[in-house]
């Protein structure tokens, strides 16, 4: 909730849009990789097992 209310007021205060598509973009990122290692997780497991 917190880094809700930062994000707003950085947007607030960017000096033009390329500036709030870097926000966005950087507060997304940390979820797309935590996406992208538990599929690669998922998908070695799968593999592993398959193979046994």
């Amino acid at each position: 909730m917190l880094q809700q209310v930062d994000i707003e007021q950085k947007i607030k205060e960017a000096p033009d849009d390329s500036y709030s598509i870097g926000v966005f973009i950087g507060s997304m990122l940390p979820f797309v990789i935590l996406v992208i290692i538990a599929y690669l997780i998922y998908r070695y497991n799968k593999n592993r097992i398959k193979e046994e």
